[in-house]
């Protein structure tokens, strides 16, 4: 297979994740196929899986892990700094998965994929080749 399409397919799967979630916690996609459904849910299970922090940040870190998502989203579907955001991608799912595992065990983070996701954007960061990304119009 082509290492452009893989870089395309990647970038867009990372994107498409990113954004399902968002949308799920802010209430768009169906109550029958929801994990949150609303904001609400998803800070009570941002503080199920940060136990350690006090309860008055949990908003302040659902809401920047959440502006995080949608910003790396966006930036990877357009190919800006595609490299650099991948690897920051891939450090914020390393955390939620990290995150998962330590609160509430391996299965979750497992059977969300979130290990694997995150492994994907390291993998994106290595692949240098630009194709349909907004850094092949900067650079020119």
């Amino acid at each position: 297979m082509n290492t452009k399409i893989i870089k395309l397919f990647l970038r867009f799967a990372i994107s498409a994740g990113f954004l399902s979630a968002c949308f799920d916690r802010f209430g768009w996609w169906p109550e029958s196929i929801s994990t949150w459904g609303n904001w609400n849910n998803f800070l009570e299970y941002t503080q199920l899986i940060n136990p350690w922090l006090p309860e008055a940040v949990i908003p302040a870190l659902g809401t920047l892990a959440t502006a995080l998502e949608i910003i790396f989203a966006i930036l990877l579907i357009i190919g800006f700094k595609t490299e650099l955001i991948a690897k920051f991608s891939g450090i914020l799912l390393l955390v939620f998965a990290l995150s998962m595992t330590f609160s509430t065990g391996v299965k979750g983070a497992l059977d969300y994929s979130v290990f694997s996701a995150a492994a994907a954007a390291f993998a994106l960061s290595l692949i240098k080749e630009k194709y349909f990304e907004l850094d092949t119009l900067i650079s020119k």
